[in-house]
């Protein structure tokens, strides 16, 4: 009796369906984008640095304990106020008018006892190992406010404009108009304050 032949399974049809429904998942599927922080980080350098001494009044410190309370200079503080505390310590300008350190542009109580400068005024600070990350987060966005706000208060009063705003378009690519006059400008907006966001524990000197 003559043996039937074991019919061959097209699988050709299969292959076209796999790829397919390959493409379909590859069109549907959204990848989630890692967040993080912007910071530029300094760059190598094969000699250890020395320790940073700064005058404790131009040193502002901002303690996350592992509990999320926030304790600023020492005192317990509310999440809400951090900026108006940061954005007066900066803006302070405690030097003296003929010092060096003067700072004419600052609006600050002008107390002796903060800090005499911008370029001289530190914000440290420091988290608990057991701090979440969320409060972390939180404490950065409100530190990072307080700089941008004094920074689009003195653009916006020397050459009529936002420094957020303008700075924005340019990293998007949207800007319309002189970049590099602009981009010097902003140079000089970053300069008159500053971010001077610190992790580490700096050495303190006396008032």
């Amino acid at each position: 009796m003559a043996r039937r032949a074991t019919p061959e399974v097209n699988a050709g049809s299969m292959a076209d369906i796999a790829f397919l429904l390959l493409i379909f998942f590859l069109v549907t599927t959204t990848i989630e984008k890692d967040k993080g922080i912007a910071r530029q980080l300094p760059p190598m350098e094969e000699v250890e640095p020395e320790d940073v001494i700064i005058k404790q009044k131009n040193l502002f410190v901002v303690n996350v304990n592992k509990s999320d309370q926030l304790l600023v200079e020492e005192e317990l503080m509310d999440l809400k106020d951090l900026r108006q505390a940061a954005i007066a310590f900066l803006d302070n300008g405690g030097a003296p008018a003929g010092d060096p350190l003067y700072c004419s542009y600052c609006k600050g109580q002008r107390d002796p006892a903060s800090s005499d400068n911008p370029d001289k005024a530190v914000i440290s600070v420091q988290n608990d190992r057991l701090t979440s990350y969320k409060m972390y987060i939180a404490v950065q966005n409100e530190l990072v406010a307080a700089y941008n706000f004094l920074r689009d208060r003195e653009s916006q009063r020397l050459y009529g404009w936002k420094f957020t705003e303008v700075k924005k378009a340019i990293d998007e690519g949207s800007f319309q108009g002189d970049e590099e006059a602009v981009q010097e400008k902003l140079e000089n907006i970053q300069q008159m304050f500053p971010m001077k966001l610190s992790e580490a524990q700096p050495k303190k000197q006396g008032q």
